[in-house]
């Protein structure tokens, strides 16, 4: 007897983002095998990331052949000028659509991983084994100098690739042949680094493992929180550092990279060498859990950190509720969707392998700058710069609840929210081979019908005051135990996100 057409709905396809740590065999079908170029969206979908428009128009002519901008950095005085810093091609530079080199005479940097802080109304720049620098512009124009040749500077400023602002002092620290050691500025004056309240810390004796090195620095719940690359350790009383005291350590994690370190308002994100974790603090107990943000995608992830030579970069950004951590070498960014954890307290993840920025920055109105090869780009539109780009979704195999019987797919009804003049295609397999069948179908952003090969379209839009919800059908064929579908479509300057797939099949015989 004839079985009946049954209709299977993947509702929100990849809301839990990726998941490429399980075995694919009864993986949640919420997870996805292939997210890229993707992001969860606020209602979510999973959804293409958004493109970049070009911010400055002179960068191949001040960047040549170089790597690009490798550091960008907004500075915003007390009278609220804002000033957009960047380093590129062994120079740095002020500005944005223009980028004016300002580089201080004499001074000839050798790289370009500059540490950026803001502190008392000033700009201070560090990196591994160059003299820091000092910006101001309290003479009415915006000067950059080398510490040592500012006229009130009192002291020796230590040659340091990490700086923190807080607690009324500039901190630094990660010397060349001293990375045990904290030195910190007198109060409310980065420039004096001796007498006053200034000193040192050395933290040779209190490490948990007997010897680590300090990485990052962070100030969270009036915590000075010290990074090492194995342990952290917290101190309290940072205001009055001569008398501070040592509250916490944490044995067994630590901080692999200075710049992964961000804050979020209520956490810190940093990369360890077992992944993306969150240090959060739980007051009452006197403890301090910390979540696997990674964890779906940590082997991925991990496997490419040590292949990587030059410096890995992230932002949080609370508008867009990510943490983007870059892998310049292998040109891929994890982006994790910071809304809310999935039940094992890790974070939904994605992937972008097209936009590659070598650094990033989130400016006060909450824009997004990009370091690229080319300049200063910010995230926005669905156009990388005027060139498409290509978002991918595949689930993991899916057996629908019924592992035993064979699957025979007859048609797709798809409901996507925007893509407008966007090509897309339909991939499904089946029996865990990647030997896909590929079906091609256009959303045209209007109402229409018509038919392409086996595809039927019968597209129908429905407007709104800022979304197109297109529902393109898409006949299908082929029969298999478990099956595996996938989504790539080409962004044209529209967004795209997948609302649901629904599949109509017949369920078969017993295998």
């Amino acid at each position: 007897m004839a079985q009946q057409l049954q209709n299977i709905t993947v509702a929100a396809p990849a809301f839990f983002g990726l998941n490429t740590q399980d075995s694919p065999i009864g993986v949640d079908p919420s997870f996805a095998s292939v997210a890229d170029n993707c992001v969860i969206d606020k209602l979510g979908r999973i959804g293409a990331r958004k493109g970049w428009d070009a911010v400055s128009g002179n960068g191949s002519s001040v960047l040549g052949s170089s790597r690009g901008i490798e550091t960008v950095f907004e500075f915003v005085d007390q009278s609220g000028t804002k000033v957009v810093i960047s380093a590129g091609n062994n120079k740095i530079f002020k500005g944005t659509s223009t980028l004016v080199d300002i580089t201080p005479s004499g001074y000839s940097p050798s790289a370009n991983n500059w540490k950026c802080v803001t502190f008392n109304n000033h700009l201070y720049m560090v990196q591994l084994g160059h003299q820091p620098l000092l910006a101001t512009d309290e003479s009415g124009s915006f000067v950059l100098e080398a510490v040592a040749d500012h006229s009130h500077a009192t002291g020796t400023m230590p040659i340091a690739n990490e700086a923190l602002a807080a607690f009324g002092k500039l901190w630094v620290t990660d010397i060349v042949g001293n990375k045990h050691t904290i030195y910190w500025s007198d109060t409310l004056n980065g420039h004096a680094w001796t007498g006053g309240a200034s000193g040192s810390l050395n933290l040779t004796t209190v490490w948990p493992t007997g010897h680590d090195e300090v990485v990052a620095l962070a100030a969270h719940n009036n915590f000075l929180v010290i990074f090492g690359k194995k342990s952290i350790l917290v101190y309290s009383g940072a205001s009055s550092p001569a008398s501070m005291v040592l509250t916490d350590t944490i044995e067994g994690v630590g901080c692999i990279a200075r710049d992964s370190v961000q804050q979020t308002g209520t956490d810190i994100l940093f990369l360890s060498d077992s992944g993306v974790r969150s240090f959060g603090r739980t007051i009452q107990e006197k403890s301090m859990p910390m979540r696997d943000i990674s964890k779906n995608v940590r082997t991925d992830l991990m496997h490419l950190v040590p292949l990587q030579n030059n410096a890995i970069k992230s932002i949080y950004s609370a508008d867009e509720a990510f943490y983007l951590l870059t892998l310049p070498d292998s040109n891929l960014v994890f982006c994790f969707d910071m809304r809310s954890p999935l039940e094992d307290g890790s974070q939904r993840a994605t992937t972008w392998s097209s936009l590659l920025p070598l650094s990033m920055e989130v400016l006060e109105d909450g824009s997004i700058y990009f370091g690229l090869v080319s300049g200063i780009v910010k995230y926005n539109g669905y156009l990388d710069g005027t060139n498409k780009y290509q978002m991918r979704y595949f689930s993991n195999p899916m057996d629908f609840g019924n592992s035993s019987n064979l699957k025979f797919l007859k048609k797709f009804n798809i409901t996507v929210i925007g893509g407008q003049n966007t090509n897309s295609t339909l991939s499904w397999g089946y029996d865990y081979s990647t030997n896909y069948t590929k079906q091609v179908f256009s959303l045209t952003g209007t109402s229409n019908a018509g038919e392409y090969g086996i595809s039927e379209y019968n597209t129908t839009a429905e407007y709104t005051a800022s979304a197109v919800i297109n529902t393109p059908k898409v006949n299908t064929s082929g029969s298999g135990e478990v099956v595996t579908i996938g989504i790539e479509s080409e962004l044209n300057g529209s967004a795209f996100s997948i609302q649901k797939i629904d599949i109509h099949a017949l369920l078969g015989r017993l295998i």
